[in-house]
């Protein structure tokens, strides 16, 4: 398959991923279905034996799972969500519900809900149908990058059961730094750029709880939750929790935002640490009834939390014939639901303009990632600024901006539109601007523009 302008050797090109997370799947896949023949996906465990909570599928991440041939089998075990339900954390008292039924008709995919696992494993289940153009190395982390360009040159240091194995350095056409919040990759451009842009602390934290459906259906009150199509946050003084129903209702979600008070206990490379149930009641102690129920289901020993990390926008993403991906240039508070849906945009962006290069030279190559710069970097940080700034709105203690924010509440509880909500990820106008966009398109049309203008 030849590129835009006919170069075959632009889909010959050696391409390397540094990361297996959402943001390395998706540039795989999306790499392999434009035609790309030599991808290698080094990856720091030794499988992709996925974990983790809910997580919400919206419409811009949907549209690219179908392009790529995996929303089917992600859609029959997914949730679809017709109705947000905005609460006081303290009383249960409803604040504004809003009808997401429009979703569909108006972006093409309805707001579904689904497990981590089941995004990550058909992604990766994609991945291995390309197995002819895609091949995975396990406990094989990127240590360390020697060069960016004109060909990228790294260390991959081999882990094995009685440690670290022997050290090997590989040269490709293209690295491409999906590697998270703790990026390697990262790290070594800002230090060959003089870039300072080091990870900082949000002074957030979070629980991820998932309760068994035989759990809920003891008490009639919670197995309601459980077999509703909606999704509520409950929210309070500096701490919220979000809910929903997930794996075909098998299973309800819990995630929580509140302080992080144990910053120091955390290991360095994973950012989670195992939580107190005590202090997680404790901090949750003044929330309603149904919620004490559910978090008191969690079994002693089984509470985990994870730290809420970000850094600094970065003045550039990419460095010669090198882009990083995902966490590793825009990590974000959970609070519009967006991050792993904007590391999978940055997938399908990578494989159009590389798929538009009109020939296989560096300089060539680091034109188009720019191209990817461009396209993306914008939205996703205006998105980064979006998510903390709608933390901060829920997040709020008495005083006359909760006053403010509870006086919208009830005027959208008395008619006023959805546009108004103050919890923006239920925001009409905040959705036409997320869940609207299709990069995809918006790359393919751009492409030359940009290109051409660099």
């Amino acid at each position: 398959m030849a590129s835009a302008n006919g170069d075959t050797k632009v889909k010959d090109m050696h391409i390397c991923i540094a990361g297996s997370g959402m943001g390395g799947l998706a540039c795989a896949l999306s790499l392999a279905k434009e035609g790309f023949t030599h991808i290698d996906v080094f990856e720091t465990a030794s499988n992709l034996g996925f974990v983790g909570a809910g997580i919400q599928l919206a419409p811009n991440m949907a549209r690219i799972l179908d392009r790529l041939g995996v929303w089917d089998e992600i859609y029959k075990d997914a949730v679809d969500l017709l109705t947000t339900s905005i609460r006081q954390g303290s009383s249960d008292e409803s604040l504004a519900n809003v009808d997401l039924h429009y979703i569909r008709d108006t972006y093409g995919y309805p707001h579904m809900v689904g497990h981590r696992s089941s995004l990550a494993g058909e992604m990766y289940e994609g991945c291995k149908r390309e197995s002819a153009s895609i091949k995975f190395h396990f406990s094989s982390p990127v240590t360390s990058v020697q060069l960016f360009s004109p060909k990228p040159t790294f260390t991959v240091t081999p882990r094995t059961d009685k440690g670290g194995g022997d050290p090997s350095n590989v040269t490709c056409d293209v690295l491409l730094g999906a590697d998270g919040i703790k990026s390697q990759v990262r790290k070594q451009m800002l230090h060959d750029l003089s870039i300072d842009a080091t990870v900082v602390d949000s002074g957030q934290a979070a629980y991820r709880i998932m309760l068994p459906r035989e759990e809920m259906a003891k008490d009639p009150e919670l197995l309601e939750l459980l077999d509703a199509d909606r999704v509520i946050r409950w929210i309070g003084e500096r701490r919220h929790i979000i809910a929903y129903p997930v794996s075909g209702k098998r299973i309800y979600n819990l995630s929580t935002a509140q302080p992080d008070t144990n910053f120091a206990e955390a290991p360095d490379e994973t950012y989670t640490t195992r939580g107190s149930k005590e202090e997680m009641l404790r901090v949750y102690g003044d929330f309603c009834p149904k919620v004490q129920k559910m978090l008191n289901m969690v079994p002693e020993g089984e509470v985990c939390e994870w730290k809420l990390r970000v850094h600094a926008p970065l003045p550039t993403w990419t460095c010669g014939s090198m882009a990083l991906v995902g966490d590793a240039c825009h990590p974000t508070l959970p609070h519009l639901a967006q991050g792993a849906a904007q590391a999978i945009e940055d997938g399908a962006v990578l494989a159009v303009v590389l798929s538009r290069l009109p020939d296989s030279r560096p300089e060539s190559v680091a034109k188009a990632l720019k191209v990817y710069e461009v396209c993306r970097k914008d939205r996703a940080y205006a998105l980064v600024d979006l998510a903390a700034a709608n933390g901060r709105d829920m997040h709020l203690g008495e005083g006359a901006a909760k006053e403010e924010r509870d006086k919208a509440f009830k005027a959208l509880r008395e008619g006023g539109k959805a546009g108004s909500v103050p919890d923006k990820w239920a925001d009409a106008d905040v959705q036409k601007m997320i869940y609207g966009h299709d990069c995809y398109k918006n790359a393919q049309d751009e492409f030359d523009n940009i290109y051409n203008s660099l």
